[in-house]
């Protein structure tokens, strides 16, 4: 279990310096975590015997076991498919049903990530057309970025995808106005153009962010309004995006149900002036 998670677990049981702590750690998630003893008791106003007794409710024989933990978080976070083959576990029988069914765990593992109160609340804030949403992703989770940005655009109006190109970010960091979202999808081996990107976004523009990340969290959660932290690993050498998929796509319907006029007629509007090149079936 991550220690994010241990502190999570034991936030009715802490104490008001114990409270203090956890907020100091997941604040500045890992790294806070990572100070020598006596800077983090200075930062927090505590005592390193303070902390050592709070790292210990955590589970930990002692503050270095819990960095060694912290550590280890941020070793997962950058692992690439040839280290996680090493360490996959074998598919045994019919590969397609044995790999579906790890599919299906890791999307019920999504249900567990994200509460109704959390889902609820991002889908009011892509919905809310006073906002203008910007939608980002990394080398390979910018596919789920595109999914959501071209469903999101038939139900609502000012949804943009932005390329890959940084040089061209500028462009979209001077339309962005206050309250605005940023929408990034980030996994493991996190790209560290899109962190900067997203700092310059919320320290010049003001706007908010929405993440979707992994378990181990991009460094972008530290500066997220809404960190939605999906399962990904599916113990193959390929990270899966299934989880991630789903909850874009129930986003989405949960979106285009509560606005079904809306979307109803946008859907309407936008098939009738798209362009024909003669064919006969659409996908949507």
């Amino acid at each position: 279990m991550q220690v994010r998670e241990r502190i999570e677990k034991l936030s009715e049981d802490l104490t008001a310096t114990e409270r203090k702590l956890s907020t100091a750690l997941l604040l500045d998630y890992p790294f806070a975590g990572l100070e020598p003893i006596q800077d983090l008791a200075k930062a927090t106003n505590t005592s390193p015997p303070s902390i050592s007794r709070f790292v210990t409710k955590l589970g930990f024989q002692g503050f270095q076991e819990f960095q060694r933990h912290l550590i280890g978080e941020l070793k997962q976070g950058q692992r690439s498919p040839v280290e996680l083959q090493a360490s996959s576990a074998p598919i045994h029988g019919a590969f397609l049903e044995s790999f579906l069914d790890r599919a299906s765990a890791v999307v019920k593992g999504a249900t567990k990530a994200v509460s109704e109160a959390q889902f609820e609340r991002v889908s009011e804030k892509l919905a809310d057309e006073k906002r203008s949403i910007y939608v980002i992703g990394g080398r390979m989770s910018d596919t789920l970025a595109q999914h959501l940005s071209r469903h999101l655009r038939q139900i609502r109006a000012k949804v943009f995808h932005l390329p890959s190109d940084p040089e061209v970010w500028p462009e979209y960091l001077l339309r962005m106005r206050a309250r605005d979202i940023l929408f990034i999808v980030d996994f493991r081996r996190y790209q560290n153009s899109l962190s900067i990107f997203a700092q310059k976004a919320i320290m010049a523009r003001n706007v908010q962010v929405v993440l979707m990340t992994d378990a181990w969290l991009s460094p972008i959660s530290a500066q997220a309004s809404e960190v939605l932290a999906v399962p990904i690993d599916s113990g193959t050498l390929w990270d899966s995006y299934t989880g991630a998929l789903a909850l874009l796509e129930a986003l989405l319907t949960r979106i285009a149900e509560e606005n079904w006029e809306q979307t109803k007629g946008r859907i309407e509007e936008w098939d009738s002036v798209r362009l024909n090149f003669g064919e006969t079936e659409d996908d949507q």
